[in-house]
């Protein structure tokens, strides 16, 4: 019986790691917010996390989804900011390059916020992210959906009944990060954790209860 409640144990205590670690194991480069209306005019936030051990993310770079047009960045304190154009003068893509020195640790994230319009015809906008740390490895958030390394992907609403949303930000959301798909995205790692605790510990109580038979 020793041996049976023993191996409920280790079973319970693996449920509980591979659940509580399944979130950290998910981050990754995102566009915030989530989804937008067509045809307005948003503040993106690119949402970094960095993750390797014993080095700093030190460069981020992003191209431009097709279906959205960036015209302006925000500075950023110890970081520059680089905009390649096409020979229309249409941005294409944005390089973010930390001071010397700086960058972001395994324990650390950041946002990087652009301005822009979304087009009247968009469906969806796909950025890809390439994410370079400090010994040079680089991290391309480039694949599909539900791939190790998937490019964010921005879900395009229907354009507002009225007007065209010149001048307005909405996307207001990306300033703080606090929109509700954003809050209910970083929720679910916890949520899923605590779930886990919870049948660990009723998987051990079990255990312990037929030892005592």
């Amino acid at each position: 019986m020793k041996k049976q409640m023993k191996k409920w144990v280790i079973a319970a205590t693996m449920a509980v790691c591979m659940m509580m670690f399944a979130g950290v194991a998910s981050a990754h480069v995102t566009v915030q917010p989530p989804s937008v209306p067509a045809n307005s005019y948003q503040v993106f936030a690119v949402r970094v996390p960095s993750e390797e051990k014993g080095v700093n993310t030190v460069k981020v770079q992003v191209k431009v989804a097709d279906g959205a047009v960036i015209s302006r960045v925000e500075p950023k304190p110890g970081w520059t900011s680089e905009l390649e154009k096409d020979a229309n003068g249409v941005v294409t893509a944005i390089t973010w390059t930390a001071a010397e020195g700086g960058g972001l640790s395994e324990t650390e994230f950041t946002e990087f916020r652009m301005s822009g319009k979304v087009n009247e015809d968009a469906t969806q906008l796909v950025w890809k992210a390439y994410q370079t740390y400090s010994d040079n490895k680089v991290v391309e958030w480039v694949g599909a959906d539900g791939s190790d390394k998937p490019a964010s992907v921005t879900t395009v609403t229907a354009a507002a009944a009225e007007g065209d949303g010149h001048g307005h930000d909405t996307g207001a959301a990306a300033d703080t990060g606090d929109s509700k798909d954003s809050g209910s995205n970083s929720a679910l790692p916890l949520t899923l954790s605590i779930i886990a605790v919870v049948l660990g510990l009723a998987a051990v109580a079990l255990a312990a209860r037929k030892n005592k038979k």
